[in-house]
């Protein structure tokens, strides 16, 4: 069956900003009873952390159906610069497109293929590490030429780069309008995956 993962990536925040910002976030869900101070690695398999915060008392106030939901599993917090891949078992994005010429490069040629093409990932993954590194790198556009960052490539919803992240292990399916509060906390553009470790 597997652990199933809900993950909200703030896509905006500095790797600078990252760690009081995880700190203020989780304060604030503690302080709306949805988590606990006390910390698990029950169910965790989040790529930077292998323990998350307990839920709390009021846990079901962030999920869509309350009367119906299931116990969940811990919150994981991320902060620092990550790359993230949603649905099972993939580390690379299906297709990049460079926001200067908006030519779209295929890394997986899905239906022919379920594997990336190792050397028109490569450039990709490199940039990737390096600005896991420092915080910089470019991409050069095999379209146009230009170099890009790497932060400016557009690989769609499944694959997402950011410095801070929240894993929710085993949670039933989140509230939409729990979703956009965090967001507001946050202050910045989130995107949303879904998983199974």
């Amino acid at each position: 069956m597997g652990d199933h993962f809900q993950r909200i990536v703030d896509v905006e925040v500095s790797v600078d900003e990252a760690g009081p910002l995880a700190a203020r976030t989780v304060e604030w869900l503690v302080e709306q009873g949805v988590i606990t101070r006390e910390l698990s690695d029950d169910g965790v398999y989040s790529p930077s952390t292998l323990e998350g915060y307990r839920p709390g008392p009021d846990w079901q106030r962030a999920v869509a159906v309350p009367e119906a939901a299931w116990p969940p599993g811990p919150l994981a917090v991320m902060a620092g610069r990550d790359y993230y891949v949603e649905g099972q078992g993939t580390d690379e994005a299906d297709h990049a497109t460079c926001p200067r010429c908006t030519s779209r490069t295929v890394i997986t040629d899905y239906p022919e293929s379920f594997e990336p093409d190792e050397e028109v990932w490569r450039p990709f993954r490199d940039a990737v590490d390096a600005w896991k590194a420092t915080g910089e790198a470019d991409v050069t556009c095999p379209a146009c030429g230009t170099a890009v960052p790497i932060t400016e490539w557009d690989f769609g919803s499944g694959f997402l780069l950011g410095a801070l992240a929240f894993d929710f292990w085993g949670w039933p399916p989140l509230a939409d309008g729990f979703v956009a509060e965090l967001g507001r906390q946050l202050g910045h553009r989130t995107e949303q995956h879904t998983g199974k470790f």
